[in-house]
């Protein structure tokens, strides 16, 4: 017995939404994780903080809330129908967004760690060439932090694949559009259908192994013989 039609559905679902998804985190979390990284404001801690809440949030409280927001009554939502967008709940854009917010500590956190670790001397010898901030950025801060973008793309990728909670409140359970692997596993427990929960479960597994593999594969920061 192998993946049905729906599994492999889920499955790329699934992959669409954990790639786009990663995109979007890189965009959006570097220059939060630059800003926390390099600023003395008070306003760090509860940025940081405020990063950090779905570590600690239960994943139907934040998909609670931005279920309302982006419902018809919501902030979000009288925007993007404004906007002649529609609604984005239970749709793959509002995937999308949830999982952006989900993610985003498994994306910011490592690149800030990256760019601490980085310290002021490359800065200040690019400064002392006349580099602009803009260009010692790329040429000098993206190279030396390049593992740190690697993790935090393979944390936030594994991230968003192993999402439930918020998917299932936002996006709920529409085949072809927003039913994800977790979610289809989820269906397949539901029906008794174990065989078919063993095979995505398995590729889950195998999945989250190769994500750990890669992480202590190709961390330079391991400690070598």
């Amino acid at each position: 017995m192998g993946f049905a039609d729906a599994d492999l559905a889920a499955i790329w679902l699934t992959l669409r939404l954990a790639t786009v998804t990663t995109l979007l985190l890189l965009l959006i979390g570097t220059p939060i994780a630059w800003w926390l990284a390099r600023t003395r404001s008070w306003l760090k801690a509860p940025l940081g903080a405020v990063v950090a809440l779905p570590l600690v949030l239960p994943p139907t409280v934040l998909g609670f809330y931005l279920l309302v927001a982006m419902g018809p009554h919501g902030p979000v939502g009288q925007l993007t129908q404004a906007l002649g967008l529609g609604l984005l709940p239970f749709t793959f854009w509002g995937l999308v967004v949830a999982s952006v917010f989900y993610s985003m500590p498994f994306v910011v956190q490592p690149l800030q760690n990256a760019f601490e670790a980085i310290g002021d001397r490359p800065l200040e010898a690019a400064a002392t060439l006349r580099a602009s901030p803009l260009d010692t950025f790329f040429s000098v801060v993206l190279p030396l932090a390049r593992p740190g973008f690697l993790t935090a793309s393979i944390l936030g990728f594994a991230h968003t694949v192993g999402e439930f909670g918020v998917v299932l409140m936002i996006g709920g359970n529409i085949p072809d559009e927003t039913r994800v692997v977790s979610v289809q596993i989820y269906d397949h427990v539901e029906a008794l259908e174990y065989a078919q929960a063993h095979w995505l479960s398995a590729s889950m597994v195998l999945f989250s192994f190769l994500v750990l593999l890669a992480l202590y594969q190709f961390n330079p920061t391991r400690p070598r013989k």
